[in-house]
């Protein structure tokens, strides 16, 4: 089994309005869809997919993987030629448009339409709009499969956890990140799917993958950001603590530039826009 046969899918929901999928619910989808499309909320979705999730991706090591962005049928017209403009430079991005629907049905259903016959193992991740992965990630992943050969063979889902990166806030002056080890957060986790198997990653609650399968947790190597701010879904309930993030000093930032290929001057001129 060579992890070069294995096609790459990630998954990003872009504000779709799903039934079920967030922590804080709404009693109607007119009230998720208002919440979820209110432009001070969306600007500051796209300052942080622009800022941190795509300049990583745009960069990986192996360009061989599929960048699923989902939105929903009643996304705002302008914002969606917005997101198509910003994902013109990714030839790996294809926006996928669906109603309101169940989450876990239809993330499986996207899934299931994105793999295709190669009869290997897919290899999926997920991320939200604020998140970034390191620029090996693709590259890493492939070589993680590649040495757990036989445990993919012999099971239908096995996760693959890299656990080792930041959180991260963006603000007018730059980035802000704190280091972390955190185990099964969704930022560079990962699952090996077998392709006779009907569930895919979105269908698992991350944090309790070890309890359904094998699943090998990665550190030494900072290989995402974990994004905050003052629209995280899991940040939305009363009680919540804030999470402390100091600014990064000049050298930090180089390595950010050179892991994630994230660019303090980038940041900076997208809240000057």
């Amino acid at each position: 089994m060579n992890s070069r046969d294995m096609q790459v899918i990630g998954l990003c929901r872009f504000s779709y309005p799903a039934l079920g999928g967030f922590q804080v619910e709404h009693e109607t989808i007119a009230e998720r869809e208002a919440f979820l499309y209110d432009p001070q909320r969306l600007e500051e979705r796209f300052r942080m997919f622009e800022a941190l999730t795509l300049p990583p991706l745009r960069a990986q090591s192996d360009p061989d993987f599929t960048f699923a962005v989902v939105i929903g049928t009643s996304f705002p017209t302008a914002e969606r030629a917005r997101l198509e403009a910003l994902l013109a430079d990714l030839p790996q991005a294809v926006i996928i448009e669906r109603p309101p629907k169940r989450h876990r049905p239809v993330m499986k259903e996207i899934l299931q339409e994105l793999r295709d016959p190669r009869g290997q193992p897919s290899l999926q991740f997920r991320m939200d709009d604020d998140d970034a992965v390191s620029i090996r990630f693709v590259e890493r992943l492939r070589e993680t499969a590649n040495q757990l050969g036989t445990v993919i063979s012999n099971n239908r889902y096995v996760g693959i956890d890299f656990n080792q990166g930041y959180v991260g806030r963006i603000d007018a002056k730059g980035l802000r990140a704190k280091p972390c080890v955190e185990t099964l957060w969704t930022p560079a986790l990962a699952m090996a799917v077998s392709p006779h198997a009907s569930r895919g990653i979105m269908n698992f609650s991350h944090a309790k993958l070890t309890r359904v399968m094998p699943v090998l947790s990665m550190t030494g190597e900072d290989m995402y950001i974990r994004g905050h701010n003052d629209y995280n879904d899991s940040r939305q309930k009363a009680g919540i603590r804030p999470v402390r993030v100091p600014r990064v000093t000049d050298e930090e930032a180089q390595h950010f530039k050179q892991v994630f290929n994230i660019d303090q001057d980038h940041i900076r001129a997208l809240h000057q826009r």
